[in-house]
């Protein structure tokens, strides 16, 4: 019952621009997966696929919403939206992206929701407490990122990965925002930035509407969600001592 209530009070909120930009993220999956099986989808996508594509789409913009608010919940939606994206990007071959999603991101959602709840907020207990990074560390981040896709990029040009260099960025940098997710910082936010910008810039190259779309929302909430987690952080640590 603690979770079904900690959900209501992450959808209490919401804003209206992100109910907005949840509804069109609804009726542009909505829109493929009908149209695609009325008549043939137009974008290479079986009709099938429309249907993960909808779920996907769904859970995608919710995880994203309630995680800028630093809301425990978004790992419900998380843990849904990856095995489904899963199948997205294993039917396309996206192979880096697609072990990003399945050896890492599934693992992850889980640890990430049990340590996040270990550390709630004490007035705010639907929310988790927000940590920043210091010089060093950022230093340190950016070399990783760099360094990993330098080695991932090798491998998947061997392995026959599309968009090598998309790929290995997003791999990189997937990885070191979740771990930073993970243990709480709001940097996390500079990273998702950075891969949401590389993901629009692949679904454009191989564009899919509701991935486009999808990526898009995922690139705006990261601002938005840097802005909420620096000011969690400064104005929450002083109860949170």
């Amino acid at each position: 019952m603690d979770g079904v209530k900690n959900i209501r009070k992450s959808f209490a909120e919401l804003k209206w621009y992100e109910y907005l930009m949840g509804a069109v993220m609804i009726l542009i999956a909505a829109r493929a997966m009908i149209i695609a099986f009325a008549e043939g989808s137009s974008d290479g996508n079986p009709a099938w696929l429309t249907i993960i594509n909808f779920i996907s789409a769904v859970c995608g913009v919710l995880c994203i919403f309630f995680c800028a608010k630093a809301s425990i919940s978004n790992f419900v939606f998380a843990t849904v939206n990856t095995l489904v994206y899963s199948v997205y990007l294993i039917y396309w071959h996206i192979w880096g992206t697609a072990a990003l999603e399945i050896l890492f991101y599934i693992p992850m959602n889980f640890i990430s929701w049990a340590y996040w709840a270990k550390h709630r907020d004490r007035v705010l207990t639907h929310k988790t407490k927000a940590k920043k990074l210091t010089a060093a560390q950022n230093i340190l981040c950016t070399v990783i990122v760099i360094g990993s896709a330098v080695v991932y990029h090798w491998i998947l040009v061997r392995v026959g990965g599309e968009v090598a260099w998309f790929d290995a960025f997003t791999l990189s940098i997937g990885i070191v925002a979740t771990v930073l997710e993970l243990l709480r910082y709001r940097e996390q936010y500079v990273w998702w930035i950075i891969t949401d910008v590389v993901t629009v810039g692949m679904y454009i190259a191989h564009f899919d509407a509701v991935y486009l779309t999808k990526r898009s929302i995922y690139l705006i909430m990261a601002v938005i969600g840097l802005v909420n987690w620096a000011r969690l952080n400064k104005e929450r640590n002083a109860e949170n001592e």
